[in-house]
């Protein structure tokens, strides 16, 4: 009897103690620790997202070219979901049921679209109802961003446009979350890391019918948004506007640089479209009228189209040549309507004979820069072909050809000039010669370049021998210097006293009467340049130009190519040289409003390309 009364007290003193150590645990969650305490208010407290506004850009001269307008999403919270007046919903959205039901499945259904909105970017007018009824539909609220506003809507190739993140985005940049916007081409992605800032969380008590009490803790865990740098770009507003305006009715692109610095002051791509209509609702039905016009305007013709660069190119053969020694600028050789060796003919149109180096770029000789070719490539002072070729190549890679030059924006494409072995497996090791690739002399054959190498070109040309690699950014605020790729100069292997007569040459084939863009020739301004007619087994020739100016002080450097142009002096040529007015002078000469009403009329997109002058 007294071992059961033994067990009585131990039993009743364990069930003792494990009450009194319920009670001292039950004590310190309920009153020491906040974790459950937490955690319940965790059903009344929801956590937005701050979206910073991305940085504005600027022109050169502190234009601003595009701001921000803030933009509401609406969201779902499926959590707080209750009974709600479904249809008054649907009347204020504009939306029909079965959208409404798909919707708040899909919240309900994955917990990661619980971040994705439910309405992009209502109206004003629409978010002004809606948040004065908010109070009647528990479980929705808003997110608050913003959306590009463009002050001036041009340069769509330029400032490239901003959309939605996929998966691929999120799975490489771990900052990205569903629903959020990243840059997509041009500058909003190359710069992406700047513009974008530095989003924010705000932590809302929420009460039992979905309204805002305010502030979660007084805000104590609360992270400010931090808005995006703000870019100075390198273009010239006024001069793109009229770049934009001259392409009209083109296709192709002008390209204008800052010898100097490499800032690009122009960048055309045409046909082209504005940069609004892929901000807002609409911009996913107008991607894709975009993407199916015919005119290809999403294409872009500055860094991604290869051409050949035709005559432009000679100036680039007969440095060579000089740096070669294979001939000087006294060099004279005779043109008899073109170029005869062993038969190979190079046509050539009329002009005087026997010319020199410098005449020769004037009426720009086919005969001339052939002979100076053959005697590059053939050059006894290498063992064979391959081994000249291999140098004359190097020099061609040194001016900025072949391979992209690297400026800050996506998807550009490098030109094309083939190595050895290219040549190797089409005629033969040892099997071709001089004469076999004659047509690379004046830039036809295999050569192919793009606008902006043949801009670079042009300002290699106006520097005597270097250039910057061009660029788009000129300043992003807060941070000290651009990359130094930008600042650091790109010397070509060619000695600066050989640009001399090519400089004389280019001259003289704008300001001389024999020269091939005479009647594109400014009062004032000395413009130096060499027009290119780029052959195309798709219809009529295209125009082709390259210029700088002022010859002593050059200050632009430019390339202007128009397909089906026929010819460089019709349509290249005079667009180039009101670029340069323009932008030297501000306005255009009355005297030369002719030829700017005439480039403004012209139509070559849109009608069958004309054949004759």
């Amino acid at each position: 009897m007294e071992q059961y009364t033994n067990r009585k007290f131990i039993i009743g003193a364990i069930i003792l103690l494990v009450g009194f150590v319920f009670t001292i645990q039950l004590f310190r969650l309920q009153v020491i620790s906040s974790t459950y305490k937490l955690s319940a208010e965790s059903n009344t407290r929801r956590m937005e997202i701050v979206y910073p506004a991305r940085g504005l850009l600027y022109d050169r001269n502190g234009v601003l070219i595009a701001d921000n307008l803030p933009s509401y999403d609406l969201k779902i919270a499926p959590y707080e979901l209750e009974a709600f007046d479904s249809l008054q919903l649907c009347k204020i959205l504009g939306i029909d049921m079965e959208t409404l039901r798909n919707g708040i499945r899909r919240v309900k259904r994955s917990a990661a679209e619980r971040f994705n909105p439910f309405i992009k970017q209502l109206s004003p007018e629409v978010y002004g109802t809606l948040k004065e009824k908010q109070w009647m539909f528990p479980g929705f609220y808003f997110s608050t961003r913003t959306l590009r506003e463009y002050r001036r809507d041009f340069a769509a190739h330029l400032l490239g446009y901003v959309g939605e993140v996929d998966s691929t985005v999120i799975k490489a940049d771990g900052y990205y979350e569903l629903g959020d916007y990243y840059g997509v081409s041009g500058v909003e992605s190359t710069y992406e890391q700047y513009l974008r800032g530095v989003k924010g969380r705000k932590y809302k008590l929420i009460d039992v019918h979905g309204r805002e009490q305010g502030s979660y803790n007084e805000g104590r865990y609360d992270t400010d948004a931090e808005v995006g740098h703000d870019l100075t770009l390198t273009i010239d507003a006024e001069l793109q506007a009229y770049g934009e305006l001259l392409m009209d009715g083109y296709k192709g692109s002008i390209v204008a640089i800052q010898p100097k610095t490499g800032e690009i002051l122009t960048f055309v791509s045409a046909p082209g479209y504005k940069p609004s209509l892929l901000v807002g609702r609409d911009r996913e039905a107008n991607y894709r009228m975009l993407r199916n016009d015919t005119v290809n305007p999403l294409f872009n013709y500055a860094i991604q189209a290869q051409y050949p660069p035709g005559s432009t190119f000679k100036p680039v053969t007969g440095m060579i040549a000089l740096q070669e020694g294979v001939a000087t600028e006294r060099t004279i050789y005779y043109c008899n309507l073109g170029y005869h060796a062993r038969g190979v003919y190079q046509r050539c149109h009329s002009h005087p004979s026997p010319l020199d180096f410098i005449h020769s770029l004037e009426t720009s000789c086919n005969a001339y820069f052939s002979n100076l070719f053959r005697l590059t490539i053939e050059n006894r002072r290498y063992p064979d072909v391959a081994t000249a070729y291999s140098h004359w190549r190097q020099y061609i890679l040194n001016l900025g050809f072949a391979d992209p030059l690297g400026v800050d924006l996506p998807y550009e494409k490098g030109g094309f000039i083939p190595k050895p072995d290219y040549f190797d497996r089409y005629f033969g090791a040892g099997r071709w010669y001089g004469l076999t690739i004659l047509s690379m002399a004046i830039g036809q054959g295999e050569v192919l370049t793009t606008p902006i190498q043949n801009a670079n070109m042009a300002a290699v040309i106006a520097n005597r021998g270097y250039f910057y690699v061009p660029h788009i950014v000129k300043k992003i605020a807060g941070v000290d210097t651009i990359d130094s790729k930008y600042t650091t100069p790109m010397l070509s292997n060619i000695d600066t006293i050989y640009f001399a007569p090519v400089i004389e040459g280019m001259r003289l084939a704008v300001n001389s009467p024999s020269g091939t863009a005479y009647w594109v020739r400014h009062p004032e301004v000395v413009i130096c340049g060499k027009t290119g007619t780029a052959e195309n087994p798709h219809g009529p020739a295209h125009s082709v130009f390259i210029a700088f100016a002022p010859k002593d002080d050059p200050q632009i450097a430019i390339s202007v190519y128009v397909e089906h142009g026929v010819w460089g002096a019709r349509y290249a040529a005079p667009i180039a040289s009101l670029m340069i007015e323009k932008y030297l002078t501000g306005t255009i000469a009355p005297e030369r409003k002719g030829i700017e009403q005439r480039m403004l009329d012209g139509n070559l997109l849109y009608k069958e390309h004309e054949t004759t002058n």
